[in-house]
């Protein structure tokens, strides 16, 4: 049978609905018509009744009834199920007939219409004659009706259309044709679908009927039948619940049914039918568990059920077409949402059904006669009415007997099928197949299964003759096995794609096959790549070489003369083969014998090579590619007609080259970017094998591991080899090229740490220790670059040690000339650095110069260098603290106008160094001396590390100045160096900057004048000064508080005015009564005139004790000398 006889018929695999016919409509010249049809079919959503509208003319022939069968008692069936039965219930027996037609209630010729639209029912209900198919009437109206009980006329009117109609009330409908039509339109819907319920209801009653009547003796088929029916019926009411419970019990029953060879067909094509519908109502009802074990249970219980042996091909076709159809249900069903895994995906069923067709495939091979003719008349030939019952015989439709009516039918019937099967292009549905399986693994990530299913892809196209995409299937699918390194599945693809590359006559492709079947990884049989090798020398001496083993005799013929051109074409004589995702059958491993090496040696690399062949392979040339071509020239061994080199199969062979490297490659890296072998002559063809970087192929990365842990297991010099060991052997790719070792010594000498910005001194001493001078010696000194950005703005270097360099220095002192170096002589240099800040840094000392050198008789001028690099910690000399106190060295938050206080300065020293304090001076802004010259009190001071110098200052804020919270006081400016330094050095200036002062005026001003001490019981004179230092008269009121210690004359209460700007003096005669410190008598002043200055303020300005003698007696001479 032609292979379009396994399809599933398409009534069978869509979605059942109720069929509506619709007549009245013309659609075609009635533009209300019009957008009534396409208000019913157009734009249907999911949320709409599930119903198949259709537009037939109103005296449309719908199928015959066939006469009611009363009994069953003498009724053989002739099948099981009609071909047309489905098609006839989905789209030519309608479930409604709905009739359109124009009326209005308030028509003016309403008895006419009435009378009309009455016989057009009637010509309904005759073409209808013996169906119960319902019939409605829906009348096209322009006005929008009243509702329902307003408008007595239409009621009336009706009423009277249904008796003429003989229409219930349910089946009469209005639609009028105004802007919500689409919104009447679906209420129609609901109403039609509720009449197509009833029918079908009543058809499903009508089937169940017959099972009174039928025996299960003559009768099974017609219970199969039935109950498919019931099925079918439930779904086109949408009731899949009773559907899937029908089909089940059709399938248990088809199942029971008595099969022999004439009927198996017709059983198995039942029963994938009803398994179909099982398998896409599970799946419908979001049960894929059911649907997977019912399809398990339909493929248990047929793949025995072969038939005829003769056309056993017909059981694996249609064994693929059950896996195919639950595949496609089963993707079907996970594009609407359903979630598969990587263990239970439709790939597997894909993959299934491509099996049974490859099976399909042999047994075709086997069962089909090549030599026969088509027999005559046609067995198969219908006369174009098809069959009657779906998987029954073309030749024998309706006989359920045992045995075949007609032996010679049977047979000439058989053979028809079998030249048919011939004609069928098996490969084409194993590739769609295979194909649809390859993307379901590929989507959930299975990348064997994929691969593998790739391979038999690549396999049927070949079987195809379609040579170009087998190989191209195959060398994708390589790839991953030569990774996975499964050698015995890669040797297998690998003579398939050497079969296809051959009969293609692709020589490439030829003989890149050879290589890797000749190769390591190949698993093949020493006379096997015996007869390859012999092939390849053949393609190399531009012969043609024997045709594959196992290959198509036509296409192998086609192949020699394919070959024969390719060999009389001229200018195609050399290839370039890329080998290194291969695994071709020469390994190749180069290193350079050092990571690097210094301008003024020869750059030496070794390349490797070892013949995997079972015969010896000889070449003309070997070429090593590196990263400056300029070195190319030096890294080519040629040799030419009986000097060709023969590499020995499993023996390893060395190739030395070396070459001098050119100075302006200092600092820069050589690396190989390929290995080049040349195969082949000038006489034949050229094959250039090409290897990227140092060798290796697609294995070598797994053996060089390979052979690492072996070599930790049992150590690595258990003896020395003759035999060069191939998986030991390490690939150096690239090289650096480094300045030639320098024969200078480079000496550092300071003083650590440090101190802030001081022209700190490091002396560089240079000796030459080379047999020949030294030319263009520099020197690159300062701060080494990478560090912080910060230290290259706070660090400064300069030559210059005689003064104190400014923040233009730079960091870094580059390429300062030095001259010549004669061998053994020595150069001295000093470098001052100056650091801003504190911290460490790292600076560095590059001495570069070049020298004449000779290489392997080249000579050539070379450039060396020697860094010395040195870390430096940079502190900060000393601490300075200054604060202001009053002149009775009291702490002041607030500096009184024109009343002098004093300034204390403390240096303490943190250097671990002496240093000598030179001088130091101030710098002032709004304060001035209290002293005619201010005079450093630190002159030639020498501070060791912990010791502190003090210096103090008399200060005065003149009358003058502006009165603000604060004003800035000015600079402390220190001059020193380090004690150790030469007197000439220069001297380094440190500035402070004092602290801001808070300034306030005082009214009054006063100040008293007393000896500096007091003897008991002797008096004690002392004077108050009190000044005005307003421009008002002030009143001031004194008061002295007695004291325990002091008797005193004078005034004890009086009340003074001073003039502005005057003065006036008090003097009062203290008479001390105790002896040490004591408290003088308090002085309480008050100013009426000022009440809001506080005179606590004024008491800061006046002695508080003093220190008060014994009494004194007079000293003879006799206790001076007794003293």
């Amino acid at each position: 049978m032609a292979g379009s006889q396994w399809e599933l018929p398409p009534e069978l695999c869509c979605r059942p609905m109720a069929f509506v016919a619709l007549t009245g409509l013309d659609v075609v010249y009635n533009a209300v018509h019009r957008a009534i049809w396409d208000a019913f079919c157009a734009n249907r959503r999911a949320d709409r009744v599930p119903i198949s509208f259709k537009v037939l003319p109103g005296d449309h022939e719908y199928p015959k009834c066939r006469t009611k069968r009363t009994s069953y008692e003498w009724y053989i069936p002739k099948g099981i199920l009609k071909t047309g039965w489905m098609n006839k219930h989905l789209n030519l027996v309608p479930a409604l007939v709905v009739l359109f037609y124009e009326l209005d209630w308030d028509d003016p010729q309403w008895k006419e219409k009435q009378s009309e639209c009455a016989t057009k029912v009637e010509i309904v209900r005759t073409s209808l004659q013996g169906r119960n198919t319902k019939v409605a009437v829906v009348l096209i109206q322009k006005k929008t009706p009243l509702p329902p009980g307003e408008d007595l006329v239409a009621s009336e009117r009706a009423q009277a259309l249904c008796h003429s109609c003989d229409l219930s009330g349910k089946s009469l409908f209005v639609l009028p044709h105004t802007d919500h039509l689409v919104g009447y339109i679906i209420r129609l819907e609901n109403a039609f679908y509720e009449h197509a319920q009833t029918y079908y209801y009543t058809e499903i009653r009508r089937v169940k009927s017959h099972k009174e009547f039928l025996n299960k003796t003559t009768h099974q088929l017609l219970f199969v039948r039935h109950q498919f029916k019931i099925a079918f019926f439930s779904e086109l009411k949408q009731d899949t619940q009773n559907a899937l419970k029908y089909y089940r019990t059709a399938y248990s029953l088809v199942h029971e049914l008595r099969a022999h060879e004439t009927n198996m067909l017709e059983i198995k094509t039942m029963a994938g039918f009803i398994n179909y519908k099982i398998c896409r109502l599970c799946f419908q009802h979001n049960t894929p568990l059911d649907a997977i074990a019912q399809f398990r249970k339909h493929i248990d219980l047929c793949k025995k059920k072969i038939g005829s042996a003769e056309l056993a091909f017909e059981h694996s076709a249609w064994m693929s077409k059950q896996f195919q159809s639950f595949g496609e249900l089963f993707d079907e069903a996970i594009k609407l949402g359903l979630t598969a895994i990587q263990t239970q995906n439709p790939g597997f069923y894909y993959q299934q059904a491509a099996c049974y067709s490859q099976d399909r495939k042999q047994l075709a091979l086997q069962l089909c006669q090549a030599g026969a003719s088509y027999p005559s008349p046609d067995p198969l030939d219908t006369q174009g009415a098809g069959l009657d019952f779906y998987g029954q015989r073309p030749w024998r439709q309706g006989q359920q007997s045992i045995d075949p009516p007609d032996a010679e039918k049977e047979k000439t019937g058989i053979l028809a099928l079998q030249i048919k099967e011939r004609d069928v292009p098996h490969s084409e549905l194993i590739i769609a197949l295979l194909s649809n399986a390859v993307a379901q693994f590929k989507k959930y990530k299975c990348p064997r299964m994929k691969s593998h299913l790739m391979v038999q892809m690549g396999e049927e196209y070949y079987h195809a003759k379609d040579y170009t995409k087998a190989l191209k299937l195959l060398d994708y699918v390589m790839c991953d096995y030569r990774t996975e390194r499964w050698w015995g599945l890669l040797t297998a693809i690998l003579t398939t794609a050497l079969r296809c590359a051959y009969l293609m006559a692709s020589i490439k492709d030829y003989v890149i096959y050879c290589m890797e079947l000749l190769g390591r990884a190949s698993t093949l049989k020493e006379e096997q790549k015996s007869r390859i090798e012999k092939n390849l020398i053949k393609v190399l001496t531009n012969e043609v070489p024997d045709a594959e083993p196992e290959c198509d005799p036509s296409s192998v013929s086609a192949a020699r003369s394919l070959w024969n051109d390719r060999m009389a074409l001229a200018g195609s004589n050399e290839l370039t083969i890329e080998v290194q995702d291969y695994i071709p059958f020469i390994q190749c491993k180069a290193k350079f014998q050092s990571p690097s090496f210094h301008v003024d040696q020869p750059v030496q690399l070794q390349v490797f090579l070892r013949a995997d062949c079972p015969h010896p392979v000889s070449f003309g040339k070997l070429a090593v590619s590196l990263s400056n071509q300029e070195y190319n020239q030096w890294c080519v061994a040629e040799w030419s007609g009986q000097e060709a080199m023969s590499l020995l199969p499993g023996k390893t062979t060395c190739y030395n080259f070396s070459f001098v490297a050119k100075t302006e490659d200092v600092g820069k890296k050589i690396e190989m970017t390929g290995i080049e072998v040349m195969l082949g002559g000038d006489s034949g063809r050229c094959v250039f094998v090409s290897w990227r970087g140092a060798g290796g192929d697609a294995a070598s990365a797994h053996e060089a591991l390979q052979a690492s842990r072996c070599s930790r297991r049992w150590g690595r010099n258990i003896e020395a080899r003759q035999e060069l060991d191939w998986d030991s052997l390490t690939m150096q790719h690239s090289t650096m090229i480094i300045s030639r070792v320098p024969k200078i010594s480079v000496q550092l000498s300071h003083q650590p740490p440090a101190l802030t910005n001081e022209m700190y001194c490091i002396k560089l001493t240079v000796q030459s220790q080379e047999e020949a001078m030294a030319k263009d010696v520099k020197l690159t000194a300062g701060l080494k670059p990478g560090q912080d950005a910060n230290l290259g703005q706070t660090t400064h270097v300069t030559l210059d040690g005689s003064k104190v360099c400014d923040d233009s220095a730079p960091s870094l002192l580059p390429d300062v000339p030095l001259g010549e170096l004669k061998p053994g002589e020595k150069l001295e240099k000093c470098v001052y650095v100056k650091c801003v800040s504190t911290g460490p840094r790292v600076f560095l000392f590059h001495v570069a110069y070049s020298i004449d050198t000779t290489v392997e008789g080249r000579q050539i001028m070379c450039k060396c260098h020697k860094d010395e690099t040195v870390t430096i910690e940079t502190l900060v000399p000393f601490e300075v603290s200054v604060k202001f106190v009053s002149t009775k060295f009291e702490p002041l938050d607030r500096v009184s106008v024109d009343i002098p206080f004093l300034l204390m300065t403390d240096i303490l020293s943190s250097s671990p160094w002496p240093l000598l304090l030179t001088s130091s001076s101030l710098q002032l802004l709004t304060v001035t001396s209290n002293t005619p010259q201010l005079q450093s009190q630190l002159q030639e001071v020498v501070l060791q590390t912990g010791e502190c110098a003090s210096e103090c200052f008399c200060l005065r804020c003149p009358p003058q100045t502006n009165i603000n919270n604060t004003v800035a006081t000015g600079q402390y400016l220190l001059s020193w160096r380090r004690n150790s330094s030469s007197p000439d050095s220069p001297l380094i200036q440190t500035i402070v900057s004092l602290p801001h002062v808070v300034l306030e005026m005082v009214p009054l001003y006063i100040h008293a004048d007393l000896p500096s001490f007091g003897r008991v019981r002797e008096s004690l004179p002392v004077r108050y000064h009190i000044e005005n230092r307003t421009a008002l008269v002030q009143e001031v009121e004194m008061a002295v508080e007695p004291s325990d210690a002091f008797m005193f004359s004078g005034l004890k209460q009086v009340r003074l005015r001073i003039l502005p700007s005057s003065e006036q003096e008090m003097l009062y005669n203290y008479y001390p009564l105790m002896a040490g410190y004591q408290t003088l008598p308090q002085l309480n002043i008050s100013l009426p005139r000022c009440p809001t200055f506080s005179t606590q303020a004024l008491k800061r300005f006046l002695p508080q004790r003093i220190f008060v003698k014994p009494q004194g007696r007079q000293l003879d001479d006799a206790s001076i000398a007794a003293a």
